[in-house]
């Protein structure tokens, strides 16, 4: 999958310590979906009374594996669950041979798991377009069942990654009355990463005690201010998936708790970011600030046309403070904008004013910005409250490289 030479130069220094989430084991294995030898099919069970709450691309093309689990969120807790993630394939525009594949794999998960198949939830990530071999993971399902470990969820995050360079977690713990309860999530993520969702798959789990209800609503808030605001490349993928579980083995409820609600946003946009740090090709972290927007809605509108720029893009990979690239992307955005009103900074430097170039722009000062590793985008439209922030990556020969030749 592409020419992955090294860890991005934005990656961690190390994969976070994740905490164990009593009510879940994780296991994976190599079973050869795609390639020999790689580890390729991750198995998390979850313990009988696990809530789940599920985000998904909105692509029209969605994979079969997207529309199984959609079709099953908010089922009953009584029993436990399972959720199975094969890499190598993303089984997408795969016809009745999807449906198929996915029917087969969810039957035999339920069977080894004994757990119904309406509980058991897939995803698959990888080449689309190619049938899925689901035999090769239907063969090992036995050999997942007996290596499950509670301590197993950073091999997981290694299972799940394509042309990711670095495995991706993030973990929280909350204070709720005198006890405490505890969330951990992986992800991969590196290209075909933009709304709606950003090719990514999430998993996040807690062992706190959150209705379905309420566990799906802090979920939807907050994959609108996470995932839905990043971007690398501008393509939504035909897999995206998230999927948030609740074991409630730790007995405190969180359900209205707004210092969980909290955590779980702190924790979703740190994987998020995460995302974006892996962008194929990535050397540097994107944060563009929108602000006086006539709507949040028009502010968002404005920050993606800045960061799904291939002109800015390139521009920050080259190091180049060239701010009029960032006028034309507001005004192709089609969102409200006065030309005579707009305000651009990179960093703490104002490089232009009220529809001119600031008195005050200073071009050496403006590159030594864009040349670190962190930059950061700041526009004002003088025109209300709205504001949003989003994420982004620059566009180098890099991304090129991995996917002129992705399918070899």
């Amino acid at each position: 999958m592409g020419k992955i030479t090294a860890v991005s130069p934005l990656a961690p220094e190390k994969f976070p310590d994740l905490p164990v989430i009593d009510g879940v084991r994780f296991a994976t294995i190599a079973a050869g979906v795609r390639y020999q030898g790689r580890t390729d099919v991750m198995l998390a069970e979850l313990a009988p009374g696990s809530t789940i709450a599920g985000a998904f691309t909105k692509s029209a093309t969605r994979a079969a594996p997207v529309l199984d689990c959609q079709a099953k969120i908010g089922g009953t807790p009584d029993t436990g669950a399972a959720i199975l993630v094969n890499s190598g394939n993303a089984n997408a525009f795969t016809g009745k041979g999807g449906v198929t594949a996915v029917e087969a794999i969810t039957a035999a998960v339920a069977k080894v798991c004994d757990i119904p198949q309406s509980r058991v939830f897939t995803s698959s990530t990888g080449v689309i377009g190619e049938p899925l071999p689901y035999d090769r993971v239907t063969a090992v399902l036995s050999d997942l069942k007996g290596k499950l470990d509670a301590g197993g969820i950073s091999d997981a995050a290694k299972a799940i990654m394509t042309t990711d360079t670095f495995p991706k977690g993030a973990a929280a713990k909350v204070q709720i009355g005198s006890k405490t309860v505890s969330i951990a999530g992986i992800a991969k993520g590196s290209g075909m990463i933009a709304p709606d969702m950003a090719t990514m798959l999430v998993y996040i789990f807690t062992d706190a005690v959150v209705n379905q209800p309420a566990l799906q609503a802090m979920l939807s808030k907050h994959t609108d201010s996470t995932f839905n605001c990043i971007t690398v490349d501008s393509d939504t993928s035909t897999s995206d998936s998230l999927i948030l579980a609740a074991t409630g083995a730790s007995r405190v409820d969180a359900s209205d708790s707004a210092d969980f609600s909290e955590a779980l946003h702190g924790l979703m946009l740190n994987l998020a970011h995460q995302v974006v740090q892996d962008g194929e090709g990535a050397t540097k972290f994107v944060e563009i600030a929108v602000t006086g927007a006539a709507t949040d809605a028009d502010a968002k509108i404005h920050g993606m046309a800045i960061a799904n720029s291939p002109l800015i893009k390139t521009a920050i990979a080259g190091q180049d403070p060239n701010w009029g690239r960032v006028v034309m992307a507001v005004g192709k955005s089609g969102a409200a904008a006065d030309r005579d009103r707009l305000s651009i900074r990179f960093g703490d430097i104002e490089v232009a004013k009220d529809g001119w170039r600031s008195p005050d722009y200073s071009e050496e000062a403006a590159a030594a910005h864009m040349k670190g590793q962190n930059i950061v985008i700041g526009v004002d439209l003088g025109l209300g409250d709205g504001k949003a922030t989003v994420w982004t990556c620059d566009l180098t020969h890099g991304y090129i490289d991995i996917n002129a030749d992705y399918r070899s």
